[in-house]
């Protein structure tokens, strides 16, 4: 296998399985320190968005712009990338809001010892539901976002290993939301942790499938469009998932350091890679 390609399936594996991370913080910590919380999750927003548009976006224009004319590659990336948030939006609307990890941003869930009482008081058994629902919603959520990591890392190693940084911080997340309520029906940390590991998987999964089913058509055009797309899911996720999840803290209002943070961090990198 070229390097290229190990390389773009290591860092994606490597995202996905952030979720793990999530896991190893809801069993060893009783509360969240949601300074650094709300921080981080606004840092790994501006990233998304910053490359999105000043990067990927641009990318895929420069793409399509090789095989038709400037304003219909410009027409074409647009339509594209409001695609990609349409995709995402419709996955969202597939998936039940109980269990989705896009509508479940209460990253204080941990902060309560009697979690049962605090926002799950059902029986084991629709607890234990819960959590692998939400564990196939996210996977639902990651196999897109696995290819578009996998596509910018073989396409630009420093635009592609950024975004897949911003993704696993928003998979930390993510992988509490699973984890919590099986262990709380189980009381199995090994079963969360499974269960977790797992949906984190579809990101390298989604790499792996979509690369081998688009390869043989892959043109610059293709590509192009496919950057973009990959634009509107991350933008998608920047404003409905990341933010949201940040703000909902009490110490929300320091998400918005960490998105200025995410953009200013991501704009010195790029200039210093391009030096």
């Amino acid at each position: 296998m070229a390097p290229e390609l190990i390389l773009a399936f290591a860092v994606t594996l490597a995202a996905g399985l952030a979720t793990g991370i999530g896991s190893a913080i809801a069993f060893f910590t009783t509360t969240t320190n949601k300074a650094f919380f709300a921080v981080s999750i606004g840092f790994s927003a501006g990233v998304m968005i910053y490359l999105s548009f000043v990067e990927i976006l641009p990318k895929a224009n420069e793409y399509i712009a090789g095989e038709t004319s400037a304003v219909a590659a410009s027409a074409i990336a647009t339509a594209a990338l409001i695609g990609g948030m349409v995709l995402m939006a419709v996955l969202d609307f597939l998936v039940p809001s109980a269990a989705n990890p896009h509508e479940n941003t209460d990253v204080e869930i941990m902060d309560s010892k009697t979690f049962e009482a605090k926002q799950y008081a059902t029986k084991n058994k629709a607890l234990l539901r819960t959590g692998v629902v939400t564990a196939l919603a996210i996977a639902m959520h990651n196999f897109p976002e696995g290819l578009a990591t996998f596509l910018l890392v073989l396409d630009d190693p420093a635009v592609g290993i950024a975004l897949a940084i911003a993704v696993a911080m928003h998979n930390i997340p993510e992988g509490i939301a699973v984890s919590v309520p099986v262990y709380y029906a189980t009381k199995s940390r090994a079963k969360a942790f499974r269960y977790s590991f797992l949906s984190g998987l579809s990101e390298p999964a989604g790499a792996v499938i979509g690369y081998l089913l688009l390869a043989p058509f892959l043109t610059d055009f293709l590509l192009g469009v496919i950057f973009a797309g990959v634009g509107g899911v991350m933008v998608f996720l920047a404003i409905d998932t990341l933010l949201p999840t940040a703000r909902n803290s009490d110490r929300g209002h320091l998400s918005v350091y960490g998105f200025i943070g995410g953009i200013l961090v991501m704009a010195i990198s790029l200039i210093l890679f391009q030096v």
